[in-house]
């Protein structure tokens, strides 16, 4: 789905309210038409229409949940392409990230062991404060934004001494530090 056909189906009202109510944790029916506003019958009409555009789910509960990722999608396929600006002032670290490193999104992950150290290093650097413990969910939500593969880069992180897991707790550890 793309962003015009997202606006699109939010640009209605009562279905925007119905959208809005699931996102912020109405799972059912009667709990959308509460949280909204609106009456049942609006509801359940808007939650069709959602639920058939793929903006809201159904889970094996009955709940329901919004399909918030189709917005970070859409907008991810239709940014600009542009030329990717010099990403480290070493040219030959910079050459490696300019092949992996796009908006601040990996597009595939390194296979050979220095590339895979010059990835984790910058992500670490921008993502992660020297002295500051993250838990593994702080830690796989920063992840994500950079791969879809979070579980990979939190192991290569590890594996490259660049952050250290002790007690469901990381931290920086190695790595370069920016001055």
């Amino acid at each position: 789905m793309d962003s015009h056909e997202l606006c699109g189906q939010l640009a209605e009202p009562t279905r925007l309210r119905a959208f809005s109510a699931v996102v912020l944790g109405a799972g059912t029916s009667a709990e959308v038409a509460e949280t909204a506003g609106i009456d049942a019958k609006a509801a359940v009409k808007a939650l069709q229409r959602l639920i058939g555009a793929g903006l809201v789910a159904t889970g094996g509960d009955g709940r329901m949940t919004a399909g918030a990722g189709l917005f970070k999608d859409a907008a991810r396929r239709e940014a600009p392409t542009t030329a990717p600006a010099e990403l480290d002032a070493d040219p030959e670290r910079n050459a490696v990230l300019r092949n992996f490193v796009r908006d601040n999104r990996l597009t595939s992950l390194p296979a050979g062991q220095r590339k895979i150290r010059i990835v984790v290093e910058h992500i670490a650097e921008l993502s992660f404060e020297p002295g500051c413990r993250y838990s593994e969910k702080e830690v796989d939500r920063v992840l994500k934004g950079w791969h879809d593969d979070h579980a990979a880069l939190r192991r290569y992180l590890v594996d490259q001494g660049v952050m250290t897991r002790e007690g469901g707790e990381y931290w920086r550890s190695g790595g370069r530090v920016g001055v």
